[in-house]
């Protein structure tokens, strides 16, 4: 052997070797930041699910909230304690809400003395059309907008119509899902009155 090619042997010898031992550490390094990132998505789906099969409030108290009603005025229902409030959400578009329209108004001129108040809460609409409707149906009671929809998702309402009834201490004691009807209102409203 030359002088060279010992030298050229030596310094390959002296020279360090790669750092086999980082590339391992970053690759599972790499691996563990990708397990942790996915556990927290899965995480944050299991959480949204579980909020998603809760569906609407059933019961204990219920949510509170303001609505600025279409004839200027304003509803708070915590300040509505001492009264059965019945809450129905609902939309110029919806065929099913249209079902139930006369019976919501016949529900409220019947009860509208007796200590029970009907709102309407008007669900992902374009005034216009909300303010139509209500021209259309003959609808009296207090009606508005559910601006950002913030009202629905304190709810968690599925779709429109539903309907809430909120007793006089402010507990939702039922949820209607779909359309309902003068009779069925009345007959979980009178207990409460008593």
């Amino acid at each position: 052997m030359n002088n060279e090619t010992m030298n050229n042997e030596q310094a390959a010898a002296a020279a360090p070797l790669p750092a086999i031992g980082n590339q391992k550490s970053k690759i599972v390094l790499g691996w563990i930041a990708a397990w942790v990132v996915l556990f927290g998505l899965l995480a944050l789906v299991a959480v949204k699910l579980y909020q998603v099969t809760l569906g609407p409030v059933s019961s204990g108290g219920a949510p509170d909230f303001t609505l600025s009603t279409f004839d200027g005025g304003s509803l708070t229902l915590s300040k509505l304690r001492g009264q059965v409030v019945v809450v129905n959400f609902w939309a110029s578009w919806c065929k099913p809400c249209e079902l139930e329209a006369a019976e919501l108004e016949a529900f409220y001129r019947a009860n509208k003395d007796r200590g029970v108040l009907l709102i309407g809460v008007d669900y992902v609409d374009t005034e216009t059309e909300a303010r139509r409707y209500l021209l259309r149906y003959g609808i009296s009671y207090p009606n508005g907008p559910d601006l950002g929809t913030r009202i629905s998702q304190a709810y968690r309402i599925k779709g429109v119509p539903e309907t809430y009834i909120i007793d006089q201490n402010g507990q939702l004691v039922r949820t209607i899902i779909g359309p309902t009807t003068q009779a069925a209102l009345q007959a979980i409203v009178e207990p409460l009155l008593k």
